[in-house]
């Protein structure tokens, strides 16, 4: 059987924020993701005092804690970040355009015990909807 996984080591780095305006918090998340973190996101959580706050995930390999870090530190008020690092399993899967009638999408092709899986890559799609006036779900519909 075609092994359809793999396994690899994530460093995983996480702060609480409790100080920072939403408008800030999506600008670090879209300039972490553009700077090469595998993922990020939010947590809603509640700190000391009961004060909302949010705790900051970022998912990263080895090269990029140290980029990680410094626009933690410089781009929100957090003052401490804590690092471990964590196994992950993922499934097998790679980038490919196909044709539909709206024009090229981008999917996802995903390996999985049962076959393949393919999904619409979002931004691809709706960019196809916006440009043929169509409903994004049209252009998803293409794929199933």
């Amino acid at each position: 059987m075609m092994e359809y996984k793999t396994k690899d080591v994530v460093n995983i780095l996480e702060t609480n924020i409790d100080d920072c305006t939403g408008e800030i918090l999506g600008y670090v998340m879209e300039k972490l993701m553009a700077a090469g973190a595998k993922d990020v996101f939010y947590t809603p959580i509640y700190m000391k005092k009961n004060r909302p706050a949010y705790k900051l995930t970022v998912l990263c390999g080895d090269d990029f804690v140290d980029m990680a870090e410094n626009i933690i530190f410089s781009e929100t008020t957090s003052i401490g970040i804590r690092i471990r690092k964590e196994e992950r399993v993922c499934l097998k899967r790679e980038m490919r355009q196909v044709e539909t009638k709206f024009g090229m999408l981008k999917v996802k092709a995903v390996q999985c015990l049962e076959g393949e899986k393919v999904y619409p890559e979002f931004e691809s799609a709706k960019e196809l909807a916006t440009d043929n006036n169509v409903a994004l779900m049209d252009v998803f519909r293409e794929i199933h």
